[in-house]
């Protein structure tokens, strides 16, 4: 089985060749991403190398690789359709500003309640998506301005290039490691590309994506930003009708659309006609150094309306991003059994998306498939990162041309082996080992992943249902032990926690109609954990009380008695301090408290 962990062990050597492979993978992603987003593909270049470089220098994971990601730019392309690209890059500053600041508050431990089986169901899902998304690599622009699948001898060129593609990044690493697989297969791939396409009359540079046999990314630049150019066409002219049929009616009515079924679309002629209106030309990944963002875009005035605009998409942005980043960085520590600084890694995502909003950036955070890549390829260090992102850059300053003559089906084969090693195979030999609930937990957090690309949603919803079994499981283990004591006082001694979940059980345990006059609850083995604990102990308090009885609290942690003495008379006990308190000793004396309940605190 392919594995992520048979790579180059970590040196400078290995981290410069590492960050050359990502390079040349970073760039159908973040150009794809930025029409995902509805923003022209220099913003999401800009993006991956301002969050490439400056997370690979201030981030808390060394190795791991961030740039513009799809799911930053699901959340941003409603904002950059209502309100036009110039108010996405104030919501990217202040997403960045809402991410230092939970860095700063040390909230990135948080991540440390993601329970296993999310993580599974979360990897799992992950590959499921990665592998889908290389589907969009096997179409083209077809002539009625539709993107179809290839056919034929394109077709069976492309898969015979990804499974050449597959096979030397398989094979390679057991004759020598002197280059990483991947960076290997790619340029074997690229050069095959260039003969064939040279052999059969239309070259690297020559005649219309189209007709290029093997798919380059120049062709996928052509073919996406023609498609964008069509629907924008299209939708220019469904507005357009809806518009004139507003204008027929009575005055006072107006006219809702629930769909655009019964909007007219573009004929072929008109598709043709739009396709030929992007001058191809002037379409690649060729361009300066990123400039701020106000000398090339018309930003939004700086009120509080602006604000009210932005500021669910950028805390809908920071909550994405620090979510996809953290659970990645999770990931690669467990691949490469090391630690990283989640608090760091938090203060890092944001600095960097601060800046990308200040240069053109759509922002980004941690990218799941490209810091597998740069781990299977032998990037440990920052140097990995800060060489990717220098590449890049170095590709849109001088070597468009012949980063837009690598071969799609290099870059999909590449992806395919990631799929291989991200998804966790054991799952599906120990799946009928292990709880049914956490089956259930890794199904829903794979499915949902799958099915809505939301990978932070998935996460927050596996971990909710994670905490709902647990705490359901856990309120069913407090019981006690029920004894009488030399002084004639009944005993309860409690095994497990008081909770929230386990209230109504405790309150079952004890009978004070039938109980005697004094009645001692230990809880040497037992905690109580929050105020619904406290309360539950209140209530109890209050029965013995009205029946005259007296009831007696032993062994109370310190932290017990620390919710209590913050509960104040919330719970209706005082408690007196005692400098000899110690935790779970045996008795030592007896503390007596004239609290409104009655109740006695004994230690």
């Amino acid at each position: 089985m392919f594995d992520l962990r048979s790579s180059l062990s970590g040196s400078p050597r290995a981290d410069i060749l590492s960050g050359i492979t990502v390079a040349l993978a970073l760039v159908p992603e973040a150009v794809a991403f930025a029409f995902l987003a509805g923003v022209p593909p220099l913003v999401g270049l800009y993006a991956a190398f301002i969050m490439c470089l400056l997370t690979a220098v201030f981030g808390g994971r060394p190795g791991m690789i961030s740039g513009a990601t799809g799911a930053m730019g699901v959340v941003v392309v409603s904002l950059v359709a209502d309100h036009g690209i110039g108010y996405l890059f104030p919501a990217v500053v202040l997403c960045g500003l809402m991410q230092v600041t939970v860095g700063l508050l040390r909230l990135g431990k948080l991540i440390r309640i993601v329970p296993h089986p999310v993580m599974l169901g979360f990897v799992n899902g992950l590959a499921v998506v990665i592998l889908l998304a290389q589907i969009g690599s096997f179409k083209t622009l077809g002539a009625s301005g539709q993107m179809e699948f290839l056919t034929g001898t394109r077709l069976w060129l492309m898969l015979g290039l990804v499974g050449l593609t597959m096979t030397i990044i398989a094979v390679l690493p057991r004759l020598t490691k002197a280059i990483p697989s991947s960076l290997a297969a790619i340029l074997v791939i690229t050069a095959c590309a260039v003969g064939i396409n040279a052999g059969s009359g239309d070259g690297a540079d020559d005649g219309p994506p189209p007709q290029r046999t093997v798919l380059t990314v120049r062709d996928m630049l052509a073919d996406r930003t023609q498609a964008a150019a069509i629907t924008a066409a299209e939708q220019a002219k469904r507005e357009g009708a809806l518009a004139s049929a507003t204008a027929l009616l009575p005055e006072g009515f107006v006219a809702v659309q629930q769909s655009e079924r019964g909007l007219p679309g573009l004929s072929l002629e008109e598709r043709a006609a739009a396709r030929d209106s992007v001058d191809l030309a002037t379409v690649g990944i060729a361009g300066g150094l990123p400039r701020p963002a106000w000398w090339d875009f018309q930003l939004p005035p700086a009120t509080l309306a602006t604000l009210w605009i932005i500021l669910p998409y950028s805390l809908i942005l920071a909550g994405v991003g620090l979510i996809e980043s953290l659970m990645t960085l999770t990931l690669v520590d467990e691949l490469t059994e090391t630690r990283g600084q989640a608090n760091r890694e938090c203060v890092g995502q944001g600095v960097a998306n601060v800046v990308c909003g200040l240069f053109g950036g759509m922002g980004g955070c941690a990218m799941i498939g490209q810091s597998l890549i740069n781990v299977k390829s032998g990037g440990r260090g920052r140097l990995s990162g800060i060489t990717a992102a220098v590449m890049l850059l170095l590709f849109i300053l001088f070597f468009a041309d012949s980063i837009e003559a690598v071969p799609m089906a290099a870059l999909v084969g590449v992806m395919f082996m990631v799929v291989i090693g991200t998804f966790e195979w054991s799952t599906l030999q120990t799946w009928r080992r292990i709880p049914l609930a956490e089956v259930l937990v890794m199904l829903v957090v794979a499915s949902y992943t799958v099915l809505m690309h939301d990978l932070a949603t998935a996460v927050i919803l596996g971990v909710a249902i994670s905490a709902v079994v647990f705490a359901w499981n856990k309120s069913s283990y407090l019981v006690a032990d029920i004894t009488d004591d030399d002084r004639g006082s009944k005993v309860y001694q409690l095994h497990g926690v008081l909770f929230f979940g386990s209230t109504q059980r405790f309150r079952d345990l004890f009978s004070p109609q039938g109980d005697p006059g004094d009645v001692v609850i230990d809880f040497y083995f037992s905690r109580v954990y929050d105020q619904s604990g406290l309360e539950a102990i209140n209530a109890l308090a209050e029965r013995y009380e009205r029946l005259g009885k007296r009831l007696h609290l032993r062994h109370l942690s310190e932290d017990c008695r620390r919710l209590l003495n913050r509960a104040g008379d919330l719970v209706e006990v005082n408690i007196s301090e005692d400098p000899h308190y110690h935790v779970l000793t045996e008795r030592a004396g007896r503390v007596t408290t004239a609290g409104p309940t009655g109740v006695d605190l004994t230690v």
